[in-house]
């Protein structure tokens, strides 16, 4: 049973991949976890294996959805002491053959939720003087990745959207961390329809659930602005950071085509 500082938590995208393993991790824990999805039967799994959970159904692709869960992060009589904004998906294929709506969806959940969700997060946090805020980005948010240009878009934002917030808050007692993982073997891959990763790359370059778990709740409890689960992709990240973009576009593009 892991000692973590948070009394509660909320996560979003909770009925797989990450965010099911990260909110069983916290269940386990005896952190109450409210867990949030489209999916009942599969909140509804994890409520009914732990004690404290609370299901959320909300669907954050609608307006309805997002106030549903900003209502429930504002909410000071049950205060949430650790956000997890993990809820997002993406899309391969070149852009001007794929479809506009879906697009439109990846955008919507990945950042306008995010952002909104975020800041719900930390007008709850910031006067209380407590609180940790997880946003769920991509090592592909440190480059260019034609093929998913949509999905590395949105983690840019994410990634730069949470290292601000970060600076803003330090001095509250709130800690903000982008949690930027690798390839991890999830349900990612059937929903972008890249389930040829698996055959396109090594072994080495796949990261478990339970690995990026343990990298995500480490890091924002040590209020370390960015989470990179895996050496492989610390050492990559720390690459692209010094490395010109021109490269950098050019070597997603190999890559990406194989």
């Amino acid at each position: 049973m892991a000692d973590f500082p948070f009394s509660s938590a909320l996560v979003t995208g909770a009925s797989s991949g990450i965010g099911e393993v990260l909110a069983r991790r916290l269940a386990a824990a005896g952190v109450p976890v409210v867990v949030v999805a489209r999916r009942a039967d599969r909140l509804q799994a994890i409520a009914d294996e732990f004690d404290g959970v609370e299901v959320l159904v909300a669907d954050l692709l609608t307006m309805k959805g997002q106030r549903a869960v900003v209502a429930r992060i504002s909410d000071e009589e049950r205060p949430i002491d650790l956000v997890v904004n993990n809820a997002g998906f993406g899309t391969n294929g070149d852009v001007h053959e794929l479809d506009p709506d879906r697009l439109a969806d990846e955008i919507e959940l990945n950042v306008a939720a995010l952002t909104r969700l975020s800041q719900a997060a930390l007008a709850a946090m910031v006067p209380r003087g407590r609180g940790w805020l997880l946003n769920v980005s991509s090592v592909a948010s440190f480059q260019p990745a034609p093929g998913l240009a949509v999905y590395a878009a949105t983690k840019a934002y994410v990634t730069s959207l949470s290292e601000s917030l970060h600076e803003e808050v330090k001095d509250h007692g709130v800690h903000v961390t982008a949690l930027c993982p690798g390839l991890t073997k999830t349900e990612f891959q059937s929903v972008s329809n890249t389930e040829d990763y698996a055959n396109d790359f090594p072994s080495i370059a796949w990261t478990s659930p339970d690995q990026v778990v343990d990298e995500a709740l480490s890091s924002v409890i040590a209020n370390r602005t960015l989470a990179v689960p895996g050496n492989q992709y610390k050492v990559m990240t720390a690459v692209a950071n010094v490395t010109p973009r021109w490269l950098k576009r050019r070597a997603s593009t190999l890559v990406q085509r194989g």
